[in-house]
């Protein structure tokens, strides 16, 4: 009999990063308060219903509920406050999405002027699947002209 040995369905992802970012009239702790929380992306994403949590600060699972009847688990990888920057992982997903790494940052451009930086790495299931990086693209800059529309 064969002794079992360590092993996992979660790697990260390849490909080039997928990058959507917007300019908001508010300070970077404002914009921070919005994007930077783990649990509550439904606050600018009209898509989803809402988020479920289990655990709290890194390696928290967060189960997000989308309208359509999609559900997606993600864990957080980091998270820091002090440089407003975070990344998770997808580990399961209804969307189709193989592997997803994704980061959040936003960063200061004055006082009252600051920008978010959505980074995604995603492969999908189907890999001749046309569109999928458009389709990630299009989700990512949307939900950031939303958190735009809401503070600026």
């Amino acid at each position: 009999m064969k002794t079992l040995q360590p092993d996992t369905l979660i790697r990260n992802p390849s490909g080039a990063p997928i990058v959507a970012c917007v300019t908001v009239n508010c300070s970077a702790a404002c914009l921070w308060q919005l994007v930077g929380q783990f649990s509550g992306f439904d606050a600018f994403i009209p898509q989803m219903t809402h988020t479920e949590m289990t655990g709290t600060g890194v390696g928290a699972l967060r189960t997000k509920y989308f309208r359509d009847g999609h559900r997606v688990v993600e864990q957080l990888n980091s998270w820091d406050e002090h440089t407003m920057h975070m990344t998770w992982t997808t580990i399961y997903n209804t969307l189709g999405i193989a592997r997803l790494w994704a980061a959040m940052h936003v960063e200061a451009l004055g006082t009252e002027c600051s920008k978010v930086t959505w980074t995604i790495i995603a492969e999908p299931v189907d890999v001749t699947q046309v569109g999928f990086e458009a389709f990630v693209q299009g989700f990512a800059y949307s939900a950031l002209e939303n958190v735009r529309r809401l503070l600026g």
